[in-house]
């Protein structure tokens, strides 16, 4: 790996990030996190591009300044150009191409979900980075898949969502719980104090390795319905039960299509990425499965988990190594494949 200094830039959705990594160590790490949504429930897009407009100087000037680095020893900038939010990526992109005009240094394009996946191969995100060919399931509010990484920038998507991502499905129930938004952070606290096994709800049929998170979040809700016109502090009084169920319930839908592509792909090497990784169960489920069936695995530190500059600076690393730059005519795309 080579010393170059490269600056990475995030903002595909409602999180400003900045990191500098030289070689894979990760010099510093800022984001700038959007409060403003938990009032709407989810994110809005006009309200995130202008937050971005403000956030993003001072997130860069942090991050150079916790790095101890000055802007003329940048070597390179690596930016989100996709997928995401269009008017998010359009303020991290252009300020991108501005900045590597000024410094004369080369600009580098990245796909957030790969860099999902290859914030593995930060120096301290793992005691030891995963071995080719592994399995990642990149889960997060957007997007949930299985891909198979042959390489650094050979991967193929084996399964996929056909409908709601997990992330999503743990914040539209959330919702029906009337906890705030994001509410997956808070459903896997209140999970902690519930019985997993208070309460059934529908589980999808699907082949092969394809997801669908459309059917739990209809089960949940008409569950809801049909217990609070019976008694109206049903959720109240069973919160924690309700959390817990609804976990395990999403949990078990994701690892049953894992195990089941880890099993016919005969790959042991099996990593986890993306927000929703940070999910405490979902991580005790890796870990099962390690003792269970030999699985080597990779579950990423919290700080690489969410959206983050330092998994864009990483993939813009192996990049620079490889002289694969871009030019001022590239542009922000809300849809950009693996």
């Amino acid at each position: 790996m080579s010393d170059s200094i490269i600056l990475g830039i995030e903002s595909s959705c409602d999180d400003t990030s900045a990191a500098i990594i030289k070689g894979n160590s990760i010099l510093s790490n800022i984001a700038a996190n959007q409060a403003i949504h938990k009032e709407y429930g989810g994110v809005v897009p006009e309200l995130a591009s202008r937050a971005h407009q403000q956030n993003i100087i001072p997130v860069v000037e942090k991050s150079l300044t916790k790095a101890n680095i000055q802007q003329n020893a940048i070597s390179a900038i690596g930016f989100t150009r996709g997928p995401g939010l269009l008017g998010s990526l359009l303020v991290g992109t252009s300020f991108a191409k501005s900045l590597a005009m000024s410094l004369d240094v080369p600009l580098i394009e990245v796909n957030h979900l790969q860099a999902h996946i290859l914030a593995h191969f930060i120096e301290d995100a793992n005691p030891m980075p995963p071995k080719f060919p592994f399995l990642c399931l990149t889960v997060s509010g957007g997007h949930t898949m299985i891909v198979l990484v042959k390489d650094y920038f050979d991967m193929e998507i084996i399964g996929k969502t056909t409908d709601d991502a997990a992330g999503e499905a743990f914040d539209k129930i959330g919702k029906t719980f009337d906890l705030d938004y994001p509410a997956g952070p808070i459903i896997d606290k209140l999970a902690r104090e519930g019985n997993p096994d208070s309460f059934k709800f529908n589980k999808p049929k699907l082949e092969q390795y394809d997801y669908s998170f459309s059917g739990i979040k209809t089960s949940v809700l008409y569950f809801i319905q049909k217990e609070v016109k019976k008694d109206p502090d049903f959720i109240k009084n069973n919160i924690n039960d309700l959390c817990a169920s609804v976990q395990k319930s999403i949990i078990e839908i994701l690892m049953n299509k894992l195990e089941k592509a880890a099993k016919d792909l005969h790959i042991n090497e099996v990593a986890i990425a993306g927000g929703v990784s940070a999910n405490s169960a979902l991580r005790k489920a890796m870990q099962d499965n390690h003792e269970k069936l030999g699985w080597n695995i990779y579950i990423p530190k919290f700080e690489y988990t969410t959206d983050n500059a330092a998994m864009i600076a990483m993939v813009a690393q192996l990049k620079f190594e490889r002289g694969e730059f871009t030019d001022l005519r590239t542009s922000a795309t809300a849809k950009y494949d693996l």
